[in-house]
């Protein structure tokens, strides 16, 4: 993502990746790339990196947003009025499972979206 100025380029990057997913499912895995991207963008420090993955054994998507930013990402509560805070609420109630994984240069945030079977 290095040089990437917003995350519209990064979703129109993750649909031409991800285009025969079908469109409930790929709305929902480019709201997930979508949060996860704006945290980068919001929070981390560059160079970051985003990678998208298809597992072959069943429909799965892996999301992994990295940067080199130490600081893990906190989950809080938004309330009704809140102009933020809910990039991660959003990837919890999406995805199947997500997490962090500190680095020694930064962290990996990531998540796997379920998906149906492509025909």
């Amino acid at each position: 993502m290095k040089g990437i100025p917003d995350t519209a380029k990064v979703r129109r990057w993750a649909r031409a990746v991800l285009c025969d997913l079908v469109e409930d499912d790929l709305v929902d895995v480019l709201l997930v790339v979508s949060e996860l991207a704006s945290n980068v963008f919001d929070h981390a420090r560059f160079p970051a990196r985003l990678k998208l993955r298809r597992s072959a054994e069943r429909c799965v998507v892996d999301i992994v947003a990295e940067d080199s930013s130490p600081l893990p990402p906190r989950l809080r509560p938004a309330t009704p009025d809140s102009p933020r805070s809910r990039g991660l609420v959003i990837v919890e109630q999406l995805s199947e499972r997500w997490g962090v994984v500190q680095r020694l240069a930064g962290k990996s945030v990531w998540a796997v979206m379920p998906c149906a079977p492509v025909s």
